[in-house]
């Protein structure tokens, strides 16, 4: 994851026609579509369907989304020529490129965590996503039935509502993490919606210790997750707990307790009952949104380290990813 006592005014962010991936971590499973590429199959499903549709329509939308654009700062009877959107764009980024934001990498992320372990000090990362993203949007920053229908995953994801108390929740729980995995996509449902979201809470984007949104993927890739966990008590929470614990323990590593299901957000109080009576140094949480706010309760209040582990846990499990 001290809400403003005067939230920022309403405000709308046009997602028209956008297609969202299911699921949380919608831009590392489908990260072409996140990139604004269609995967191939919807691609020649496309093109199958309506000859000539795709290359139409996609020529109208890079149109709509470049020249167009520029044409509306040009003033009237004049022309520029022989500048293109593109050339426009860097000219921008340049000016822009102090601007940019550096996430925190994998590598270091691994260091903070270690030290977190040795020094027994309490330490969360959270995961921002579409599901998080639009559950704090709902009735926010877009309309509820707008968001229901852009994420009807979110009851799988531990959501079948977003209720102000829940918003809320989330909201202190970004607040109190020590790390936020915010979206590097700049998709309407991910960045698109992230810096409003957090404008509208008023959270300060720039006082936030942030990582990529997918930092549980990058653990695992730049395979630093066993080094993390041999040699520490580990807890492990979400439905798929079981399975990661026997996982984990045919890799040294010793697991301490297993919490099988959470049952939304409604259920997060039962969880840390639970949780509190378990001897732990990290605990590894997969369930859904309410994982956010789990993690950071864990560490705010256990003075334990909590990570944020996501779909990971799932991919492990079935083997499509190794340890």
């Amino acid at each position: 994851m001290r809400r403003a006592p005067n939230p920022a005014p309403r405000e709308t962010t046009p997602l028209t026609g956008v297609v969202v991936p299911a699921g949380r971590e919608g831009a590392a499973a489908s990260a072409g579509s996140a990139n604004g590429e269609p995967p191939a199959a919807a691609q020649h499903a496309v093109q199958a369907a309506v000859p000539g549709g795709y290359a139409a329509g996609y020529r109208d939308g890079v149109y709509a989304g470049g020249e167009a654009l520029v044409a509306q700062h040009i003033p009237p009877d004049h022309i520029l020529p022989a500048v293109a959107a593109a050339d426009l764009i860097a000219a921008g980024f340049r000016q822009y490129a102090p601007s940019l934001t550096r996430l925190t990498s994998p590598h270091e992320m691994a260091g903070h965590i270690v030290a977190a372990l040795d020094a027994r000090r309490p330490f969360s990362v959270v995961r921002l996503g579409d599901g998080e993203l639009l559950t704090l949007a709902a009735d926010t920053v877009l309309p509820a039935q707008e968001v229901y229908e852009l994420a009807p995953f979110l009851p799988y994801a531990g959501v079948p509502c977003s209720t102000p108390d829940i918003r809320a929740a989330l909201a202190e729980a970004v607040r109190g993490a020590d790390w936020v995995g915010v979206p590097i996509s700049r998709a309407p449902t991910f960045q698109g919606l992230l810096f409003p979201v957090l404008r509208h809470f008023g959270i300060d984007w720039s006082g936030l210790k942030l990582t990529s949104s997918t930092i549980n993927y990058g653990l695992h890739q730049s395979r630093l997750l066993l080094p993390i966990l041999q040699g520490r008590r580990v807890l492990l929470i979400g439905s798929r707990a079981a399975e990661l614990g026997v996982l984990l323990h045919h890799h040294g590593v010793q697991v301490t307790g297993i919490i099988p299901a959470v049952a939304g957000m409604a259920d997060v109080s039962r969880v840390m009952q639970q949780t509190a009576a378990y001897a732990f140094d990290i605990a590894l949480v997969a369930a859904g949104i309410p994982a956010v706010v789990l993690c950071q309760r864990i560490a705010g209040e256990l003075g334990r380290a909590a990570l944020d582990f996501g779909h990971l846990a799932d991919k492990l499990v079935t083997g499509e990813l190794q340890l």
